[in-house]
């Protein structure tokens, strides 16, 4: 069966992480909509110089550009011949969640699970503080959870690691009340298709893969 999975969850929630083992482990692409925008700005593609005028303004990046990256990527060889893929941080709205389906559906390859991670705020914040990113490639780790090799240096390219503004405690407070908000029209759209589940977000990793296998095994 062919998985095509959505992860919602607050920053710090760990999507990222366990996206990546999962997409190890059942052979899935992984499509991190924080990486591709990166991605596309560091490249200078023409939807990166697009977003890149937003994102130095401080503003969120449109609706309609975030689904076109995704878009762009989902047609991609790698993924559209892939067994399945999981989406991390996308959609984030009511409408990123209807173009998705509507683009989807054209392609007759629909979300068939949609997980959130139920994390509580003392946890966030906790696993944020020390969250560390590859100036480089974007990699994450977490000085306590996942370190790297070398502190302070990338594991996978050799780049510094930093800590990055938005992983402040404040700054993680004010985008849990933005994301609980925006979040909630995303939850009952995918309730009302019967793909949606939550599972323990203050779980440590090896724990929370287990809660998450189940959902796999019923796919």
């Amino acid at each position: 069966m062919e998985f095509r999975v959505v992860l919602l969850g607050p920053p710090g929630a760990g999507k990222g992480t366990h996206a990546r083992i999962l997409s190890e482990r059942y052979s899935l692409s992984h499509l991190s909509t924080g990486d591709l925008l990166r991605s596309h700005i560091r490249s200078g593609t023409p939807l990166g110089k697009r977003a890149k005028s937003f994102v130095d303004n401080g503003k969120l990046v449109p609706d309609e550009l975030v689904i076109e990256m995704v878009k762009d990527k989902l047609q991609s060889g790698s993924i559209s011949s892939s067994k399945g893929f999981i989406l991390d941080g996308f959609p984030r709205t009511s409408d990123q969640a209807h173009a998705l389906e509507k683009m989807l559906n054209q392609v007759k390859r629909p979300i068939n699970l949609v997980l959130e991670f139920n994390t509580t705020e003392p946890m966030i914040i906790e696993r944020l503080s020390g969250r560390r990113a590859c100036t480089n490639c974007s990699a994450n780790y977490h000085v306590r959870n996942i370190p790297p090799k070398q502190d302070g240096i990338c594991d996978r390219c050799g780049s510094a690691l930093i800590q990055r503004p938005d992983d402040q405690p404040a700054t993680v407070r004010e985008r849990l009340k933005i994301y609980r908000a925006s979040t909630q029209p995303i939850v009952d759209f995918y309730k009302e298709r019967g793909v949606f589940h939550t599972v323990n977000g203050d779980l440590e990793v090896t724990p929370l893969q287990k809660e998450l296998e189940q959902y796999f095994s019923k796919s």
